[in-house]
Parts: structure tokens; C-alpha cells; sequence
């Protein structure tokens, strides 16, 4: 199967040579390696320039946008220019971050479930973070979900999402998709990739509401947003962060007129919420 894989980058230069040198090294290799460079101001132009001068399976664009990093849109938004740059020979297509080391069969063993369940529309692995000597999970999320740093789609089902959603949220609203079109997402706990620069590192102020609006965005309402945001205030140990994804979600509810999903869609993804919910209770 024909890889590609697009990593948005920005101002990963402790990072990145790492990156690209365990997909170097897989034992099952790309096709082509497309690093966008998001407008970084730190040495990381330089690493990957260098990287595909020495390697024709990486290329490098460079997109302008904003320094400021808002969760999702930055990113997302590194993606779909790299999506827009590349040509369509690929059967699946990965969206990697630029901090994470993998292991060398992380692409072989998601190769080995695309081609074994054709319904099988998102892969990826898990990410562990460093604490003290050891790698452990991080453990932000359900075990059924898989974290954007390290999506592998399959072609069909990507085109049926169409674009990642270019706001916080799109690695949840991708699956959900994903699944209203009868795709099915598969997380392998066998493949331990260390994710170097742990999630919200980077953050702003100005990110603190978004999960809230997120959960606005894809129709959730509120008692799906209560119980989502509780869950997660659980695992990040804060309860501020609970409060403030009430009050992204009712800032979201004042202002906000545009969804990340249709109608339809959103009646599909209460339906699935709620029954992953009994299922747990019951």
C-alpha cells in the first residue's frame, strides 16, 4: 500500500530530525514524507530543508500562518495545505506530529489493518510521555480513541470526512465521521510511539475555552458536555479546566453560529454517545 504522510511543523527544531529519522527507518517505508513548515522562527527550516536534500522520499512547502498556537486550527489548517499539495496515489495517508519518535513497524503493523479489514478507516498507535526513566501512556482520552498526532487514514474514508475541521476538537469529530459513514477506527496498544513535547505544552491563555466550544461545535448539547468535560477535568486533575469548558460551551451557545457537523450528524453523534455510555454503565 502506498503511504504519505504530511507532518505540520512549527518550531520543532529540538524535535523533528528525530521524527523524520524513525520514519527513515521503518521496515515498511513511504512513498513521500511532506513537511509543512508553518512559519517557525526557530532553526527548523534549515533541519528539514536539510533532511530533503539528502532524502527525495521527504519534500518541505512552507505556509504563513499566525505564530499564535490555538489547539486545532494551527495544525489542522499545516494538514489540509500539505492534503492540497500532494497528488492522490496514496491508500493511506498519515497526519503525524514533528515531536514523536516511532517505532520501526508503526507503519507496517497499520498497513497490516488496512489491508486485512477494508472497512478500516482511521489506524494509530498510542503515545506515551517520559516521566522520570520510564514511558508511560498518556493517558488523556479512551483507549478506543486515537490521538492527533498520529492519524493514518485510508483514502476513501478521508475523502468522505472531506478536510480535517480546522478547529479544537477535529481528532474527535474525524472519527465520529468516520463512523456515521460506516468506517470503523482501530487503536493498536501494541505500538508505543514516545511523544517528546507533551500535549498543551504550547498553549495559550487564549486556548482555555476552546475544548468547551468544541464540544458546541459538534452538536454534543449540554448534558453530553457536562459529563464530557467532567470526564476530562477527572484525567487532567483540574478542576478549572471543568469550569472553563462550561463556559467555552455557553460562550460558544451566545456566539457561535457555525458547526463542525451537519444536523444529521449530530443526531448521529449523540446516539453514539450515549450508547458508549450505558454500555459503560451497564
Amino acid at each position: 500500500m502506498n503511504i504519505y504522510i504530511i507532518i505540520p511543523c512549527y518550531n520543532e527544531e529540538q524535535f523533528i530530525s528525530k521524527t523524520l529519522t524513525s520514519l527513515q527507518n521503518q521496515t515498511l517505508k513511504p512513498k513521500k514524507i511532506v513537511v509543512v513548515n508553518d512559519n517557525s522562527t526557530d532553526g527548523t527550516e534549515g533541519i528539514i530543508s536539510a533532511f530533503a536534500k539528502a532524502d527525495s522520499t521527504i519534500q518541505t512547502i512552507t505556509t504563513k500562518a499566525a505564530s499564535i498556537h490555538l489547539p486545532g486550527s494551527k495544525v489542522v489548517n499545516a494538514f489540509n495545505a500539505g492534503l492540497d499539495y500532494v497528488d492522490k496515489a496514496y491508500d493511506i495517508i498519515c497526519k503525524f506530529d514533528g515531536d514523536l519518535i516511532f517505532p520501526e513497524n508503526y507503519l507496517e503493523e497499520v498497513s497490516k489493518v488496512f489491508s486485512s479489514n477494508p472497512q478500516a478507516g482511521i489506524v494509530g498507535g498510542f503515545c506515551y510521555i517520559q516521566k522520570g526513566s520510564e514511558w508511560v501512556l498518556e493517558s488523556l482520552t479512551n483507549k478506543d480513541h486515537i490521538r492527533g498526532a498520529l492519524k493514518a487514514y485510508r483514502k476513501e474514508c478521508l475523502e468522505q470526512i472531506g478536510h480535517l475541521k480546522p478547529a479544537m476538537g477535529w481528532d474527535t469529530a474525524d472519527e465520529l465521521l468516520a463512523k456515521y459513514h460506516t468506517w470503523e477506527v482501530t487503536t493498536l496498544d501494541h505500538l508505543h510511539v514516545k511523544h517528546l513535547k507533551p500535549t498543551g505544552i504550547t498553549y495559550t491563555k487564549a486556548s482555555k475555552f476552546k475544548q468547551g466550544e468544541a464540544f458546541y461545535s459538534l452538536r454534543y448539547g449540554f448534558l453530553l458536555t457536562l459529563i464530557a468535560s467532567l470526564k476530562l477535568a477527572l484525567l487532567k486533575g483540574s478542576p478549572r479546566f471543568f469550569l472553563n469548558c462550561l463556559r467555552g460551551f455557553f460562550r460558544a451557545k451566545r456566539t457561535q453560529k457555525v458547526f463542525l457537523v451537519s444536523k444529521k450528524e449530530g443526531a448521529f453523534i449523540r446516539q453514539l454517545r450515549w450508547k458508549g455510555i450505558k454500555k459503560k454503565l451497564f
